[in-house]
């Protein structure tokens, strides 16, 4: 999901605990470290000389099974020196194992956590944040573990939880096979391992493309972007298309569309399930017609569907008949208690999110406001929103703006200077050499949320 380079590995935990250094503080000079956790994990640490006493606890993004998984300490090169400038410590592990690593990734942030405070004494303040999947691990560690925080900062986060993320992506494929492929015998769900995602994902690659040369095959692409909430510019590549390009906006869904059917909703989803224990994810009693008719893309869907001369009344007829998928209780008992959230909130967090996010669109953000609400804790929730297609293409001064937010916030108990257009000042003094994108903005609700402060959601599974 999203990654950046480090140095190798260099040392190990019990060397460094054999050898502690002054508190970073007092520090004549920088100090890098590396070394390995007890479970496996990798961990990077970078303590200015002059240390301002604030430790910031970064949690990566989803790494694939097969790709090298480094420590990582901050989003990005340019955020990172800029935040070591201002006296920030920086701290993050890889995590254990790469995948849906749910369960290894909050105790190993928390060890390296405890790594730190052994080298180089107490934080004066612990800040967690994190990009994409690492979203999720800050808001599980705001959740859970919020004595060991002052406050949290999730950045184009998976916070809809897993199950909805799972739901969510399944809904597209779904569509996708009904209408497109009906007997092609994709299997959607309990996949039974890597090498058979694989070739499910191949084929549903292959229906996209053929499918992608006809006015029908791409209304019906468009039909399924929908479901999933992918927008019209999602890549910052992408020329931006004008509101009523109908035809640029379904090829920039497409294009999202194959990337979702190439890794998560085959091949990244069957190791969610191997570690699950079967599938997470159903779409009994779901309402097609409704989640259409709730998405901010149906104008664009129905458009094409008429410049195709289909019938989008019949093609949800077929959807809402169609054999559905049933889920794994336990998998999904599973899945809520490892990866959905509550909503209960005792420490500040801030939310960031650009709104053409493909991957993660940005509705993710109404559905972790919907928990935070019925739990009560929505006057520690803030979020805000950057006017720029992509995942996770924050700019430096965004993201540190963001962050002087929280601050402020921790600091004072009141959400100051937190409006788009204070963020976008903070933005610009933060690295003038970089944009200022955040906007007023109200995402359109979540299609199928799931969270742990409401147990009916589950209830037709």
């Amino acid at each position: 999901m999203h990654r950046i380079r480090t140095r190798t590995l260099v040392t190990v935990a019990a060397l460094l605990l054999a050898a502690p250094f002054p508190a970073a503080a007092h520090a004549a000079e920088d100090v890098h470290v590396e070394g390995r956790l007890p479970s496996g994990a990798t961990y990077l640490m970078d303590v200015p000389a002059g240390w301002n006493g604030t430790v910031l606890l970064y949690s990566h993004g989803y790494t694939p099974p097969g790709v090298p998984n480094p420590a990582r300490n901050a989003p990005d090169d340019t955020t990172k020196s800029l935040l070591l400038k201002q006296g920030y410590a920086l701290i993050g592990s890889s995590y254990a194992t790469t995948g849906w690593a749910v369960t290894e990734a909050a105790p190993d942030q928390l060890a390296t956590l405890d790594t730190f405070t052994a080298r180089f004494g107490p934080a004066g303040r612990t800040i967690a944040w994190g990009t994409s999947y690492g979203g999720l691990v800050t808001t599980a560690l705001a959740e859970r573990h919020a004595s060991r925080l002052a406050g949290s900062l999730s950045m184009c986060g998976l916070v809809q939880g897993g199950v909805a993320n799972w739901n969510s992506t399944l809904d597209p494929v779904f569509a996708l096979k009904t209408l497109l492929a009906p007997g092609s015998g994709i299997r959607l769900t309990g996949l039974p391992d890597p090498a058979a995602a694989t070739r499910a994902s191949d084929a549903m690659t292959a229906v996209l493309s053929e499918a992608q040369q006809t006015a029908g095959g791409r209304a019906r692409i468009a039909l399924a972007a929908a479901l999933h909430n992918i927008p019209g510019w999602n890549d910052p590549s992408q020329p931006r298309p004008a509101p009523t390009d109908r035809d640029a906006q379904q090829s920039n869904q497409y294009q999202a569309v194959v990337g979702l059917v190439k890794f998560p909703a085959f091949v990244w989803r069957q190791e969610a399930e191997s570690r699950a224990g079967g599938s997470m994810s159903w779409n009994t009693g779901v309402d097609y017609r409704a989640m259409l008719r709730n998405s901010p893309y149906l104008k664009e869907v129905e458009e094409l569907y008429a410049k195709a001369g289909l019938s989008l009344k019949s093609d949800l007829r077929t959807l809402d008949r169609a054999p559905r998928t049933r889920a794994d209780t336990n998998a999904v008992d599973w899945m809520s208690r490892t990866s959905s959230f509550t909503g209960r909130l005792t420490k500040p967090q801030l939310n960031i999110h650009t709104t053409g996010d493909a991957l993660i669109p940005v509705q993710s953000e109404n559905a972790y406001r919907r928990a935070a609400t019925t739990a009560g804790s929505t006057p520690l929730l803030r979020q805000r929103y950057v006017d720029n297609a992509g995942h996770c293409t924050f700019s430096p001064g965004e993201q540190i703006a963001a962050l002087h937010t929280l601050e402020d916030r921790i600091r004072t108990g009141q959400w100051l200077g937190s409006d788009p257009a204070a963020l976008n000042s903070r933005a610009t003094e933060a690295d003038p050499t970089s944009p200022a994108r955040y906007l007023p903005y109200v995402p359109a609700a979540y299609p199928r949320p799931y969270d742990r402060a409401r147990p009916s959601d589950g209830h037709r599974r």
